[in-house]
């Protein structure tokens, strides 16, 4: 996933932790520092990982975890085209 506009993912989270009543005044203020420091931290409080599969038959999801990281993205660079990685020693296979 790629965030194309930080500023615009934070300012729906902060809707969504001042809209939260269930955060105290310390824990939403909290919530807010955490979003202003980390983009995943932000999508973290939008998107909840259990309600996107609850409808899903045979799936119960049991642990849900983030990581990101920042890159340098260019659609025309063959690690991303699509185009055939050559594999070093240091890659698992799966």
């Amino acid at each position: 996933m790629e965030i194309t506009d930080p500023d615009v993912l934070r300012r729906a989270t902060y809707e969504r932790i001042d809209g939260d009543a269930s955060l105290a005044a310390e824990e939403r203020g909290h919530a807010r520092r955490m979003v202003e420091s980390d983009e995943a931290e932000a999508l973290a409080y939008l998107v909840d990982p259990f309600e996107m599969v609850e409808e899903v038959p045979g799936v119960e999801l049991a642990q849900a975890s983030w990581s990101s990281e920042h890159i340098d993205y260019d659609p025309r660079a063959a690690e991303w085209s699509g185009a055939f990685v050559e594999l070093d020693e240091d890659d698992e296979e799966y």
